[in-house]
């Protein structure tokens, strides 16, 4: 149960919602909270459309609209969610890269080479700066983790999360990885940058073996040499978006195939949730949308079937949830997508 404080005693759930800065108008602070989210603003080496630096303070303000009632984890939020403060800094950070690594990718595109002088101080100075935001994603983690804290991260590009990862490998032993995406994100230095986007789960499983398995699900656009790097590895098992239709159109359930998927992971889990995973009609302003991808319910239903297996969530993150001004359906969808893990992951500790 949630500790009591002046704030938390006055907080009606079924009031209107709080626009007090933080996730869902939570009356919490981090040290009164079972749960607490770090956010990652930053975008530098998104290759297509950029704008997911600005997600977390969009789904900040999408979330206060939501209602508190979820049946599949009723009142779990009473044991608290909180939100670290943003660091800026890594925004204004974000901002200045962000011009570096266009215009590498401009070069790129344009045929230029990699090892033109300019292009590569460019990169180095973006690589300096990913491993300096890695670095300040992952103090954060050690210490809300280090209060006894579960820690969920909002992004952010898909880069963000590694930091999250180093932090909790450094607390388990052994762990899973259910990665909920449009892409493998297996490409080595995409764009002459160690720590893309597009690079995230090479780089895990480079430097993090104390994650054992990485279950890819609905991944749907991705490389020759990715698919063949996914298939020699015994640490990465897919279960692609056409796989899956396939499966359904023999006749297999989505439960069937959530419990398939499910039995793939260890006792502990964490869940990387990119928003480009579910079908582009509830991300359509992500920066590398792909048709296809998975319904709301569909994921909802696969980390439902996670939890319901007796596995432990150790933490999640949310990512590349690019707002737009004309439509903040991108938000309202990263906000409840964020509602759910949270409640779920909430669950999945109560039994520990």
């Amino acid at each position: 149960m949630m500790a009591e404080t002046a704030d938390t005693q006055s907080f009606d759930p079924d009031g209107v919602g709080v626009d007090n800065g933080t996730y869902f108008g939570m009356p919490f602070a981090p040290d009164d909270a079972a749960l607490v989210l770090v956010s990652a603003p930053w975008d530098v080496t998104v290759s297509y459309g950029a704008g997911t630096a600005y997600g977390p303070d969009a789904i900040i303000e999408a979330s206060t609209q939501l209602d508190f009632y979820d049946p599949l984890s009723p009142d779990a939020w009473r044991r608290g969610i909180a939100t670290a403060d943003i660091d800026y800094t890594l925004q204004e950070a974000s901002q200045r890269l962000r011009n570096d690594a266009e215009k590498v990718i401009r070069h790129l595109e344009e045929g230029g080479s990699p090892d033109d002088d300019s292009i590569a101080r460019k990169v180095r100075r973006v690589n300096e700066g990913s491993a300096a935001m890695n670095a300040n994603i992952a103090a954060q983690a050690r210490h809300w983790l280090g209060q006894g804290k579960i820690v969920g991260l909002v992004g952010g590009d898909h880069s963000a999360p590694y930091g999250l990862l180093q932090a909790l490998a450094e607390r388990h032993e052994r762990f899973g990885i259910l990665h909920i995406d449009a892409h493998c994100d297996l490409r080595e230095a995409y764009e002459g940058f160690e720590f893309s986007h597009a690079s995230i789960m090479y780089n895990v499983l480079r430097d993090i073996p104390q994650a054992a398995k990485i279950v890819q699900v609905a991944v749907r656009d991705f490389s020759r040499r990715e698919f063949e790097f996914a298939a020699a590895s015994e640490r990465v098992e897919q279960f692609g978006d056409l796989s899956l239709a396939e499966a359904e159109f023999r006749g297999e359930t989505w439960d069937q195939q959530c419990r398939r998927m499910v039995e793939r992971l260890p006792q502990e889990v964490y869940v990387s949730f990119d928003i480009d995973g579910l079908s582009p009609e509830n991300c359509p302003h992500t920066g590398t949308p792909v048709p296809g991808g998975l319904s709301f319910n569909r994921a909802l239903w696969l980390i439902e079937t996670l939890v319901r297996s007796g596995r432990r969530i150790i933490g999640f993150d949310v990512v590349e949830v690019s707002p737009s001004p004309a439509d903040r359906t991108d938000a309202i969808v990263g906000a409840r997508v964020l509602w759910k893990l949270c409640g779920l992951t909430l669950k999945s500790n109560d039994k520990q």
